[in-house]
């Protein structure tokens, strides 16, 4: 993301963003769609259906895949006492490759907020240890083995816009109309 498109995305989510407490089985933090939000002027264009579309072929190209059209664009916030646990996001039909983006202001590593990737549902079977160092971005494809966590945030707000992108299906694409006899 541009710096200075980073800067201006990163005060909103602290200073204008429409957050909502969730609490689910492995985790607890403020989170809200892009669907639901009105994004400044300066922020929209980032993420209007041309921009995404852009991201989502970079995507398929990255991966080798074909993706659908729709992207789902959530904000999350994690805050001190709040974490995430273990856990791989795959569901059968739904997602299948995330695009993370870290907006964070200073981050330390005495704040937490460590996204950790495992080998394993063992949590000492680390694989990787990411900070969540403001703009910068993690890419990676859902599955059964994409397990992942943040650790428990000390300090601070952590921030991170979570692109989530869907499989292409046969539904979604065009008919063949034409006769192949």
């Amino acid at each position: 993301m541009e710096p200075t498109l980073a800067s201006s995305m990163l005060e909103w989510l602290e200073e204008g963003a429409p957050w909502s407490l969730r609490v689910a089985d492995f985790y607890e933090q403020h989170e809200f769609s892009f669907e639901d939000a009105v994004l400044p002027d300066q922020l929209a264009e980032a993420f209007s259906p041309k921009a995404l579309d852009e991201l989502r072929q970079h995507m398929e190209s990255r991966f080798g895949v074909e993706l659908s059209t729709r992207i789902d664009v959530t904000a999350h916030r994690l805050s001190r006492g709040q974490r995430i646990k273990v856990h791989n996001d795959f569901i059968p039909g739904e997602e299948s490759h995330r695009f993370l983006i870290q907006l964070n202001r200073g981050w330390e590593d005495a704040n937490g907020g460590l996204l950790c990737l495992f080998n394993s549902n063992d949590t000492s079977d680390v694989h990787r240890i990411l900070r969540p160092v403001h703009n910068t971005g993690v890419v990676f494809e859902i599955s059964k083995a994409s397990l992942h966590a943040v650790t428990p945030i000390q300090s601070g707000d952590r921030y991170t816009l979570v692109l989530s992108f869907f499989p292409r299906t046969k539904c979604s694409q065009p008919m063949n109309t034409s006769n192949s006899a």
